[in-house]
């Protein structure tokens, strides 16, 4: 134990050099955390003082990756409140649910298809479905297509990815967890999960008033400590009852962004985001041995081909919904095509509930592939569009009025 302090130290010059790489070669930073995190670890080899195979700092390392969950689905919370789900409109609801279901649909026939057992293709879907907020949103930026007309239509999809999110890992983690096998005991544990997370919503927006006022704190110390605890105590709790304590902290930040001191707390917890966030992709590639992943290859090649049709495909449908044009409803399958974050997530739930240990190597690889391709694809959205154009009636999905409407790429 007495190099504790230097290993976690080596391991944030690493997290930091991957860091360095990813700006010098202006790419995403998810896939060099993981990377670097895989390239260490138990099979790499011990050098002396440098020991990278971080046994000692390991329980460590994954704690503090843990927290970096909580601390990714507060931030989340805080930036998608209930009442924005209340505002965000008929279209937004709409495209959503499209995009929703086909992706979710496709995840579960491929998790059948490849032969794997119910709560393993319950992983799978959960893997395959959801974006990386934080992948689309800096390549919306980088691409400085914030001012796209489209670009409300994928914002909107991704908070509506964030509620099926939750709701879906509630339900998920009620069975995983739980260990239940029956039916009856799989409703129990869903309605168990369901009703907590609509309870503490309830309640919690009930007492936003209260809340504006005991967190009207002029210290700036006291005010982080009190956040944090509440954090914590709740996503913990969570824990013991088979919620999964990301939805407890996602809950939590959904009732904080209600209240006015959102933007005080959003500025005191990016720090604890960044840091802890690093740490958790890190922490997840530390348990994937490269030399484990050729079994998951051709799974996640076959995964991630589904993804991209299933992306362009829901991005066209929830593009004539809202009146887009083909280039525009192009642009939105290609950008949101990205995974991250909460694929991991659902990953490690498998992990937790003793699932086969195939689903994370398979979602590391999944993850990695997208986390190159989706920036790349979305860069190159005109060109593929183009190409998509001459092959498929694309142009004939959308109200012909809508088609001149020109979208910056």
């Amino acid at each position: 134990m007495e190099h504790i302090v230097f290993e976690v130290g080596l391991a944030l010059a690493l997290i930091a050099l991957a860091g360095f790489l990813s700006v010098k070669l202006k790419f995403s930073i998810v896939p060099f955390y993981i990377l670097v995190g895989m390239v260490v670890g138990p099979h790499a080899p011990d050098i002396g003082l440098f020991d990278l195979r971080f046994i000692q700092s390991a329980p460590l390392i994954e704690f503090m990756g843990r927290v970096g969950v909580l601390f990714l689905l507060f931030y989340l919370g805080l930036e998608f409140s209930v009442g924005r789900l209340i505002k965000a409109g008929r279209s937004i609801a709409v495209g959503g649910t499209i995009y929703i279901v086909i992706n979710f649909t496709l995840g579960l026939l491929f998790g059948w298809v490849a032969g794997f057992p119910l709560k393993e293709i319950l992983i799978i879907a959960g893997i395959t479905t959801i974006s990386s907020s934080a992948i689309v949103a800096k390549v919306l930026v980088d691409l400085k297509r914030t001012a796209n007309r489209e670009t409300e239509m994928i914002l909107g999809i991704i908070m509506f990815e964030d509620i099926f999110l939750a709701v879906y890992i509630s339900i998920v983690s009620g069975l995983v967890l739980s260990g239940a096998t029956s039916l009856m005991g799989i409703l129990s544990s869903a309605l168990i999960a369901l009703g907590y997370m609509l309870l503490l919503i309830i309640v919690g927006r009930k007492l936003v008033p209260f809340l504006n006022r005991a967190l009207n704190i002029k210290s700036n110390e006291v005010f982080m400590i009190t956040v944090l605890a509440a954090l914590f105590l709740i996503a913990g709790f969570s824990e013991t009852i088979h919620v999964a304590e990301a939805i407890g902290a996602l809950l939590v930040g959904l009732i904080l962004a209600e209240t006015q001191h959102m933007k005080r707390i959003e500025h005191m917890i990016l720090p604890f985001r960044d840091f802890f966030g690093a740490m958790f992709f890190f922490s997840f590639g530390l348990t994937i041995d490269p030399l484990s992943l050729g079994g998951a290859v051709w799974l996640s090649i076959g995964a991630v081909i589904v993804t991209i049709i299933g992306n362009v495909a829901a991005g066209m449908l929830a593009g004539k919904s809202a009146g887009l044009n083909a280039k525009a409803s192009t642009n939105i399958g290609l950008t949101i095509v990205s995974r991250g974050e909460f694929s991991i997530i659902m990953a490690n739930l498998g992990k937790a509930g003793a699932l086969m240990e195939i689903l994370q190597p398979f979602a590391a690889l999944y993850v990695l592939i997208l986390a190159i391709l989706g920036p790349l694809l979305t860069k190159e959205s005109k060109k593929i569009y183009g190409l998509l154009s001459k092959i498929l009636p694309i142009d004939k999905a959308v109200p012909a009025k809508q088609t001149e409407n020109n979208t910056n790429t």
